[in-house]
């Protein structure tokens, strides 16, 4: 499928793309993918230095009658979040992503695509190897470990760039220029107890949801979707109020910026309590299943035998710990009162894990309003302490506050119009882009962001439009013919 693939237009970038994609490139392991663009560089005979987090800064001269255009920061990040279905045999750190095409859309095969922010890195190699394509004194900016901490760009120091106009690659709707976004934060939390010998006459079982959609955090958190965490911690905690199980272990969810898929608890069942806890199970299931049947009608909610070690938490950890899941604010905390249909501010319950006496509990909160970020912070950090856990905040980040009045906007926006014969949506996003942080580095330089229709981002869901590439390709190298002077 690579092959057809290949032949689809713009060649160029689906070739990078490829490339790029046979790379490992997880967050906070982009070494390899850092190599990549390096030797991409050298291979050109373009200009590259390394920062001292690993950000990579590519530079390449105006062409011929270009020179009096002011210089443009073509920006894109390295890393992409790797995810996969339980049941797809793939190694991440070995293979390269399978892709194929289905009805216009490329899809990878049981995995992340990487198209978030893979076609922006692709686009900007292209650019950058290109001896016809026109465009002003380009700097190319390579950040590493956006997906989970954005600690590639809160890296870059003031002296790493020269640019006057920053273009961010890493927006998932081709018909909207976004010029705002979220600020965001880590909520991490650990809680100690001692494990005890379960019953003799039990059995164990494990407890499973999966065949949730996911989906990144940012862009879909409004729509509903059920949370894999928050969905297991209803049925322990129900069960654990009544005293129908003993908890041996909890695995679910991970990424910070994916909204859970997948949870699972393993727990013992006494003899004696068999009965009463399967009917339970059962009514709860079946009470679950009615609930999301409309937003998740894929969930799954299984109950099956399982070998595992004899142990199991006391009643009160087990009580402690369901308690703070259960009590754990997660979705739309609040709509914006300035833009219609932005969401201000929301929590993703991102990972749940207990095992070898601790338990953890991560959230990435995310807000275009400092005063709510805290406010529901606090509540999530008051949740989780009553409750027992000690709580660190961590990896705060800002938002981006849209300047509507930039010249940047007002060329992207007619040449848009010019182009498509429609304005485009002008928007702030919930998503985190890195132009918030970027901009305290550099808080003259003008930003937008746009980029081509993705879906499913974050989840092996994730497809790229190949329609929508095209005409996202189309608009990038206009939208450099026509950059301002200086």
């Amino acid at each position: 499928m690579h092959s057809k693939i290949k032949e689809t237009a713009p060649k160029e970038l689906w070739g990078n793309f490829l490339d790029l994609n046979s790379v490992p490139r997880a967050s906070k392991k982009e070494e390899e993918v850092v190599e990549f663009v390096l030797e991409f560089a050298k291979k050109n005979g373009l200009e590259a230095k390394v920062d001292h987090v690993m950000n990579v800064l590519i530079t390449k001269p105006a062409t011929k009658g270009m020179e009096d255009r002011k210089k443009v920061v073509l920006q894109s990040h390295l890393d992409m979040v790797h995810q996969k279905n339980e049941d797809t045999d793939f190694d991440f750190a070995t293979q390269g992503i399978e892709m194929f095409i289905e009805d216009n859309w490329i899809f990878a095969k049981g995995t992340t695509l990487g198209a978030d922010n893979g076609i922006g890195v692709a686009s900007i190699m292209t650019i950058l190897e290109s001896k016809t394509i026109e465009h002003p004194a380009i700097e190319a900016l390579f950040t590493i470990d956006e997906e989970t901490g954005m600690t590639g760009a809160l890296g870059v120091l003031p002296e790493f760039m020269t640019g006057d106009i920053l273009l961010n690659l890493d927006t998932e709707e081709d018909d909207e220029i976004t010029i705002g976004c979220a600020g965001g934060i880590d909520i991490s939390s650990k809680y100690k107890y001692k494990s005890k010998k379960a019953k003799k006459k039990s059995k164990s079982l494990e407890i499973k949801i999966n065949g949730l959609r996911g989906g990144h955090s940012g862009v879909e958190i409004h729509k509903g979707y059920g949370n894999a965490n928050k969905i297991l911690g209803r049925i322990l905690y129900m069960l654990a109020k009544q005293k129908l199980v003993q908890l041996n272990s909890v695995n679910g969810g991970g990424l910070r910026n994916a909204i859970p898929r997948e949870a699972k608890a393993t727990v013992f069942v006494s003899d004696k309590k068999e009965a009463s806890f399967e009917e339970k199970f059962n009514a709860i299931k079946e009470s679950l299943l009615d609930e999301f049947s409309v937003v998740e009608p894929n969930m799954n909610i299984e109950l099956n035998s399982i070998d595992t070690d004899k142990t199991v938490l006391d009643q009160k950890d087990f009580m402690n710990i369901t308690r703070a899941v259960h009590g754990n604010f997660n979705g739309v905390y609040k709509m914006s009162t300035s833009i219609e249909g932005l969401v201000e501010t929301s929590n993703n319950l991102s990972k749940w894990i207990v095992k070898d006496g601790k338990a953890i509990i991560e959230n990435l909160t995310r807000s275009s309003s400092e005063f709510s970020k805290k406010d529901i912070s606090n509540t999530i950090e008051i949740n989780l302490k009553v409750n027992g856990f000690k709580v660190k905040l961590d990896n705060g980040y800002p938002g981006w506050q849209p300047n509507k009045d930039s010249s940047i906007l007002k060329v992207a926006g007619k040449l848009y119009e010019d182009m498509f014969g429609d304005k485009p949506e002008i928007s702030a996003c919930h998503a985190g882009l890195e132009c918030g942080i970027l901009g305290t580095h550099y808080p003259e330089m003008e930003m937008i962001s746009f980029g081509p229709t993705i879906r499913g981002a974050h989840s092996p869901k994730e497809r790229v439009s190949i329609e929508s590439v095209q005409k996202y390709w189309g608009y990038l190298l206009e939208l450099l013919k026509n950059i301002p002077k200086k």
